[in-house]
């Protein structure tokens, strides 16, 4: 009988996947969009598959099936793949793109692809590969020779991974952007004229279609950037636009007079940045906006119906007028209606029972959270241990970490003077966050959020110089994404005079988890130190670091970076995916850069603390 059995449910998962694979049309015609002929509404959620775990895909997937939608957004990060000059990842872990597509469909929602080149997302770089700024003679974003050269590869190796996936081979993929708001990026970019934007513009579409993509395009932007985004052939969609008959009136402008109408980016949250307050939207004025655009057949997709984390290194960064970086946060929460940690919120209920049909699946089973015993930290090493194990590049000026062939994480400068100096230290190039050090004492800490560029320094006879530099995450949207150069990037300056010959750079990456295994116990107060720890679990659950006792710097477990934490919040915790904790022995790594005490523990909770923003002390 169980054999039987096993039989009849292996036949019906071979017919159900059978149909899922069934050959569908999808079109953009007479002001609709039409699946297999007939108008249908996009009601789709942003959700990135490189900021959940891969294990985790599926539950997310059902989650937002369960609130009533019938798509997924999702940007293709090009940095997230090429890994290094022409080294191709789309296999590893979160990486693998096709079963993310695959998984989608098996749950029966359409994909929407937006590939870029370029997609902001409070990502770092806006997705751009770091080492783009080495390329000789490159303009990013722009008519360029090198430049799109570049995106025709990042296409073809896209395309390879996703041609049979789109609708028009029984796969899900339905649409797909080109560029992303480029219409901002005409408006900050007035020195560059219309023709050459348009001409840049333009061969991105052009690209994606020689590549083999052959479903419908389209372009998103503000509706009063049309005039710079918008390009013949692409559905012009409007991002954050709640104003239906102005929607309608700028599509019709740039779309011969009719639809389909669609707010291809509807925010029910808003982005993040270190030291600043967490923005939050009522769910009631989610579901106002929501039913406004159901009344009056506006196609939507909500940015982010669940954000999920920046794990390790790829938040990026915004800037303003008060502050030359406003680097994103590790959560990527989003006061979207998917918590970080895929829950269920008020805001998800509400939009549920607004959106949900008789087909509408239940939601889906929260993944268990646990707390974990205070985690003791065994062992405390300075930094410096692990510099004195490292060749140092020298050179008569700092070097930037691109430069020094490197993208992410810390580059340790060190200068040795045989004669005293003291006076103003002036460090204007400074990409991001630095702690001097004088003879390895603690003089000052200098951040490009608060424009804290300089500190009075004194440095006597035979004295060391210690500048240890953060990249807090490369700018991501705006003009300035063409000056992400990291590091320190200008000359340094003490009393008016340029201190040159002999930089030492000891490079940092922190790519993967330090081993401690073999340095003894040296940490010290006001030095940058790592610490590291083991515990033992006999059940597997989420949960959520208790950040609040720290300083400043990233946490691994496993081997896996989680990402940075800083004092300031308003993130107080980090998120830890129970998929990548293991019954029996566990290991957890810590970097801690400003260690104003020796820490012996680390604790966990059952809850984030996300809206908790404290000010900045730099002592």
């Amino acid at each position: 009988m169980k054999k039987v059995y096993l039989t009849v449910l292996a036949s019906f998962l071979v017919l159900s996947s059978l149909l899922a694979q069934q050959k569908q049309t999808f079109a953009i015609s007479d002001g609709n969009f039409l699946l297999n002929g007939k108008p249908i509404q996009i009601h789709s959620g942003e959700m990135h598959y490189s900021r959940i775990p891969q294990p985790y895909w599926r539950h997310r997937l059902q989650m937002m099936k369960a609130m009533g939608l019938n798509a997924v957004a999702t940007y293709v990060f090009w940095n997230y793949h090429e890994v290094s000059p022409g080294v191709w990842d789309f296999k590893t872990g979160n990486k693998n793109l096709a079963e993310y597509i695959k998984t989608a469909q098996e749950e029966g929602l359409f994909v929407i692809l937006r590939p870029g080149p370029y997609v902001c997302a409070e990502w770092e770089f806006g997705g751009y590969p770091w080492f783009l700024q080495n390329v000789p003679n490159m303009v990013i974003r722009g008519n360029n020779a090198a430049y799109l050269t570049a995106t025709k590869a990042y296409f073809t190796e896209l395309y390879n991974q996703v041609k049979d996936l789109q609708i028009t081979k029984g796969g899900p993929i339905i649409m797909v952007q080109g560029e992303n708001e480029f219409g901002s990026y005409v408006a900050q970019r007035k020195d560059v004229s219309l023709e050459e934007h348009k001409k840049y513009s333009s061969a991105v579409f052009q690209q994606l279609k020689d590549v083999g993509f052959e479903v419908p395009f389209f372009t998103s932007d503000g509706s009063w950037l049309f005039e710079g985004g918008a390009l013949p052939g692409a559905l012009p969609t409007a991002n954050g636009e709640d104003d239906v008959v102005k929607l309608k009136a700028v599509v019709n402008q740039f779309n011969n007079n009719q639809g389909p109408y669609m707010v291809a980016e509807f925010y029910p949250g808003w982005l993040d940045h270190w030291a600043e307050p967490f923005p939050t939207q009522k769910p009631e004025q989610t579901v106002r906006q929501t039913k406004k655009y159901l009344d009056n057949q506006v196609s939507f997709n909500y940015y982010m119906v669940h954000g999920g984390t920046n794990f390790g290194f790829t938040s990026g960064a915004n800037y303003d007028k008060e502050h030359d970086i406003q680097p994103d946060m590790t959560s990527y929460d989003y006061d979207a209606p998917i918590s970080e940690a895929g829950w269920a919120t008020p805001k998800y209920n509400a939009l549920r029972e607004l959106l949900k049909t008789p087909e509408t699946p239940p939601v889906p089973v929260k993944i268990p959270v646990i707390t974990i015993p205070n985690i003791a930290l065994t062992k405390t090493v300075d930094l410096a241990d692990l510099k004195a194990k490292i060749n140092p590049v020298i050179e008569d000026t700092p070097q930037t970490f691109e430069q020094l062939n490197q993208g992410e994480g810390y580059v340790w400068y060190s200068k040795k003077f045989t004669q005293p100096i003291s006076g103003k230290l002036e460090l204007n190039g400074l990409r991001d966050y630095a702690i001097v050090y004088v003879n390895g004492k603690k003089v000052a800490e200098l951040n490009r959020y608060y424009k804290k560029y300089d500190c009075e320094i004194e440095v006597p006879f035979n004295a060391t110089l210690d500048i240890v530099v953060e990249n807090m995450g490369r700018i991501n949207y705006g003009s300035q994404i063409n000056a992400n150069t990291k590091g320190i990037i200008s000359p340094v300056i003490i009393n008016g005079q340029t201190i040159t010959g002999n930089w030492e750079m000891y490079q940092l990456p922190m790519n993967k988890e330090p081993d401690l295994t073999s340095y003894k116990n040296s940490g010290k107060v006001n030095r940058p130190t790592l610490y590291q720890g083991t515990f033992n679990l006999n059940k597997t659950g989420d949960t959520f670091l208790d950040m609040r006792d720290w300083g400043k710097g990233i946490v691994f477990i496993n081997g896996i970076n989680l990402g940075r934490y800083w004092s300031v919040g308003p993130q107080q915790t980090l998120y830890v995916p129970g998929c990548w904790l293991k019954k029996g022995k566990n290991n957890i790594v810590v970097f801690e850069q400003k260690n104003k005490k020796i820490q012996k523990e680390i604790k966990t909770i059952a809850t984030p603390i996300l809206e908790d923003l404290k000010t900045e002390t730099t002592q």
